[in-house]
């Protein structure tokens, strides 16, 4: 035969076999598309199938005149193509015009051939934030907003750009004191859509030096203009501005709906406006709080989407359900599916996968920075990657458990109604209210059985002053609940919704590579992204044997997957001090980790494995890290908690994921992976691990949201062992959140019988509220098995008269 033909042959198997390589797939995450660039963060602004390929734009954090940033075209096959046409910025708008056949996507049209037209920064500076249909011609223009107030009407046909109102950033550079525009209130635009004769407009932060730590103050606004005046319609951050049309547009802009996302510190909202009636808004609870932040920084771009045959909603760490009548007369339907960790910037479908575009790595953690990660250095260069799930991934994600307030300590006038807020979609559903006015108060519940606008009448509850009430809403049937005071008063009600599916305690087969915290040997090794445009991890590979650390060298991993040694002391040494592990950064008692925060708050979380206590003293795992942009994993005691930044709550808002049992070293975030280190001896490379070829370098690579399979959390201990307690003062909060099967013991030691008072803070935001009083006589001890529903965020105890107590918590 041939030697020609043995040529080609062997030329298209090394082909297929190094495609076979690069083209690894993590858990939905393919390495070698990452997306990098050379500023603070670089996050993922839009994501939108377009004639076969997949198009995408990364961004920076304030760059209204370009960046490094570039457009991406993913073919089919996964093979990224870097466009030279990209000019970078901080864009994240994005729409398809139906009438000229184009893809607008940051400054970018993409026409029907795929043939890529830029408006440059000279014509359209700013933050590109959003799109919208043009209300008197909408078939030969659309309008592009800018995260500084920047308004454009761009031609779609000659691309020729006109300014109805400049660019903050633009105003600067010509004189103006700072950035922000004042058209609308508040700063960080988000949305911007068009329909029912008016232009609607959100901003999600404040420019002030409270809104830098305080997540409460008044902040962002949700705005619309009607061709002459802006208007103000609600003070509140608002995101998501969108419509049943979606990125085209609404079909029937005259009197389809427009829909609007947003929070506060007590809840998510939701908006609908109406051509005849105008806007409406309703609650819902937050899964998560680390997209918090009165500045706007942690939220990037929550979105609701047509997936298939119905539509996705993104917001506060949960995947939602969103149906697509929902109107003024209709709003049934909303529904939660599962949380989510990662940091999501846009999604769509795309041959058959559910794909979300995500912000993972920043050079710059911008304000969160905390004691408990010590002077670690943040990544060299920013990273982020798309992530690649089935369609029905939100559906079997995380959990449920949510939690949000119609009203939290405010000043109530009688006669007030609420908004609504959601009731449908748990089964484990409490109501907490707290009086704290002078006069009792009966408050009056109705319910929207159907979501039509129809409110019946429901339960009253009368608390007296200063007092507080628990009630389970298990058996009440509707989509709304609200609520309406007969008195003046000082209030909080919260609700506390659980997620009643049980989650095994045992760890799901893919972490099996991983080393057990009773081996008394593990391939351990400290991770750095590095920079200089390596785009590679950087890996102090160790073997810890019996608490003892020995270098195994230094070890680099690329976006093919390729782990090496490497020659490169200053990185190594680099590393090896700044990526140290830090010591005493929690104290170990006897019934918990006891946490100081960096505002002098003292928070309790359980124990596990006393095994993990000498761990900690001795530095060998790596307790807090940011994995996903502004927010920090906490590994500590063998579990797993989402931390929300110091300037969104930070510990008052913690919230386990999972407990482990393993001997994690380190954990960081590389080209969208959740990389650990902590691996078995003799354990070899499969679909998760990644092994040198000498042996000392061993790593696990998944996705963040991995961590969902792992046990349940577990845990165990007690805010007072063994204490002596004085009468009337609280013990500190201890967590209790997200724990399924709780089991509680008080014990008296005391001469005289002492009761216990049991409070909860629902919120985490400082309301205690009592959940039960327990008499325990003198020497005796009291056993109760506590709900399996989820009551709230902190549990504290206050005992009647001065005694030696113990408190023991049992989380199974």
């Amino acid at each position: 035969m041939n030697k020609k033909f043995y040529s080609l042959v062997g030329t298209l198997l090394f082909a297929v076999s190094i495609y076979a390589q690069t083209n690894r797939c993590f858990s939905g995450i393919y390495p070698y598309i990452a997306n990098y660039n050379n500023e603070d963060e670089c996050g993922t602004g839009a994501v939108v199938p377009w004639n076969g390929s997949l198009w995408t734009i990364s961004y920076g954090p304030h760059l209204p005149f370009g960046s490094s940033d570039k457009l991406y075209q993913i073919t089919s096959d996964i093979v990224k193509i870097t466009r030279s046409e990209s000019i970078g910025g901080t864009p994240a708008n994005r729409m398809i015009h139906k009438e000229s056949n184009q893809l607008f996507i940051g400054p970018y049209i993409i026409d029907s051939l795929g043939k890529v037209h830029v408006i440059g920064v000279e014509q359209m500076p700013g933050r590109l934030t959003g799109c919208a249909r043009n209300l008197i011609d909408p078939t030969h223009k659309i309008n592009i907003a800018t995260m500084e107030q920047g308004f454009y009407e761009i031609d779609v046909n000659s691309l020729d750009v006109k300014t109805l109102f400049k660019d903050g950033n633009l105003l600067k550079n010509e004189g103006a004191k700072n950035y922000q525009r004042t058209l609308c209130k508040g700063v960080h635009g988000k949305g911007f859509y068009s329909g029912q004769g008016v232009y609607v407009y959100s901003n999600n932060g404040e420019d002030s030096p409270k809104a830098m730590y305080d997540p409460k103050i008044e902040a962002g606004s949700l705005s619309e203009f009607d061709g002459k005046e802006w208007k103000t319609i609600r003070r509140n951050q608002f995101t998501e501005v969108t419509g049943p049309g979606g990125i085209y547009g609404n079909s029937n802009p005259e009197i389809d709906p427009i829909w609007a996302l947003g929070w506060d510190y007590k809840s998510i909202i939701i908006a609908v406006r109406d051509a005849e009636h105008g806007w409406k808004f309703f609650r819902a609870p937050k899964a998560s709080n680390s997209y918090d932040g009165a500045h706007g920084w942690n939220t990037e771009w929550p979105r609701i989407r047509s997936i298939g045959n119905e539509y996705l909603m993104t917001m506060h760490g949960m995947f939602w359900h969103f149906p697509g009548t929902f109107s003024w007369d209709n709003t049934a339907g909303i529904r939660p599916y599962t949380n989510y960790l990662k940091v999501i910037g846009d999604f769509c479908e795309w041959n058959g996968k559910l794909v979300f575009g995500c912000d993972d790595s920043a050079r710059s953690e911008f304000l969160n920075i905390r004691k408990a990660k010590g002077n670690i250095a943040a990544p060299g260069q920013s990273n982020s990657n798309l992530w690649f799930t089935s369609l029905d991934q939100p559906k079997h994600n995380g959990t449920s458990d949510a939690v949000g307030a119609v009203w939290e300590n405010e000043q109530i006038s009688a006669g007030t109604t609420s908004d609504p807020f959601l009731l449908a979609g748990w089964k484990s559903r409490l109501l907490w209210i707290s009086n704290s006015g002078s006069s009792k108060v009966v408050y009056s519940f109705e319910i929207d059985k159907a979501g039509n606008n129809h409110w019946e009448k429901s339960i009253k509850v009368s608390v007296p002053s200063h007092s507080s009430r628990m009630v389970s809403l298990d058996k009440l049937l509707g989509e709304w609940i609200r609520v309406t005071v007969d008195e003046n008063t000082k209030t909080t009600v919260a609700f506390v919704y659980g997620d009643v599916n049980v989650r095994s305690v045992k760890n799901d087969t893919i972490f099996e590579g991983i080393a057990s915290v009773n081996d008394t040997e593990m391939r351990g090794g400290i991770l750095y992204g590095l920079g200089g445009n390596r785009r590679k991890l950087g890996i102090v590979a160790n073997v810890i044997k019996d608490g003892i650390a020995i270098n195994k060298g230094y070890y680099e991993l690329d976006g093919e997957i390729n782990l090496l040694p490497v020659e490169d002391e200053a990185y190594e040494t680099f590393i090896k001090t700044r990526m140290n592990i830090p010591k005493n950064m929690v104290i170990i008692d006897k019934g918990s980790y006891l946490i100081v925060d960096d505002r002098g708050r003292r928070w309790r979380l359980p124990l596990n494995n006393e095994q993990y206590n000498n761990m900690i003293k001795k530095g060998t795992l790596r307790i807090c890290r940011e994995v996903s942009t502004e927010r920090d994993l906490f590994d500590l005691g063998g579990t797993f908690f989402e931390l929300p930044a110091e300037n969104a709550d930070g510990y008052a808002k913690i919230r386990p994921i999972c407990t482990h049992h393993l001997q994690i070293n380190d954990y960081a975030s590389f080209r969208g992976m959740l990389v650990m280190t902590g691996l078995k001896k003799e354990v070899k490379a499969d679909d998760h691990i990644v092994t040198s070829k000498d042996g000392n370098c061993k790593v696990w690579c998944g996705v963040i949201e991995d961590l969902w399979k792992l046990g349940r959390p577990v845990g165990h201990g007690g805010p007072w062992i063994n204490e002596d307690v004085k009468a009337g003062i609280p013990s500190d909060a201890y967590l209790i959140s997200h724990y399924q099967n709780k089991k509680l013991m008080l014990k008296n030691e005391g001469a005289y019988a002492v009761t216990f008072t049991i409070e909860i803070d629902p919120t985490g935001d400082g309301t205690w509220m009592k959940f039960a009083d327990y008499k325990v006589s003198a020497g005796k001890s009291f056993n109760k098995i506590l709900p399996k529903n989820y009551l709230g965020r902190w549990i504290r105890f206050i005992v009647d008269k001065p005694t030696k107590a113990t408190v023991w918590l049992e989380y199974e």
